[in-house]
C-alpha cells in the first residue's frame, strides 16, 4: 500500500479537506462535496482503496469491521462516480 501511496503520489492530489470528507464518510457519517468527488475520481480508485487499507492498517482502527469499511468505501467511490457523470442541473 504504501508503494502505491508513494508511486501515485496519493496523499498529495486531493489536499487535506477533502481527504477529512472522504474519511469522514466511510469512517463516520457524513458527505462529499461534488468538488471533493472530483478530487477522489480523479485521484483514482488505486489510490482510494490503497489509502483506505493504509487507515485500516492502523491500530486505532483494529477494531473496526474491515468488510463494513470496504463496504463503505467502494460506497463512497460508486456515489463520487455517480455525481460526478450526472450532468449538473441548469441554473
Amino acid at each position: 500500500n504504501d508503494r502505491i501511496i508513494k508511486e501515485n503520489n496519493c496523499e498529495t492530489k486531493s489536499g487535506l479537506p477533502c481527504v477529512l470528507q472522504v474519511f469522514t464518510s466511510i469512517f463516520e457519517t457524513g458527505t462529499i462535496s461534488s468538488k471533493c468527488c472530483s478530487k477522489l475520481v480523479v485521484l483514482g480508485k488505486v489510490c482510494h482503496s490503497a489509502l483506505v487499507k493504509r487507515i485500516l492498517e492502523n491500530p486505532l482502527f483494529k477494531d473496526l469491521s474491515v468488510a463494513t469499511i470496504i463496504a463503505k468505501s467502494i460506497q463512497t467511490w460508486n456515489n463520487c462516480l455517480a455525481l460526478i457523470d450526472s450532468p449538473s442541473p441548469s441554473p
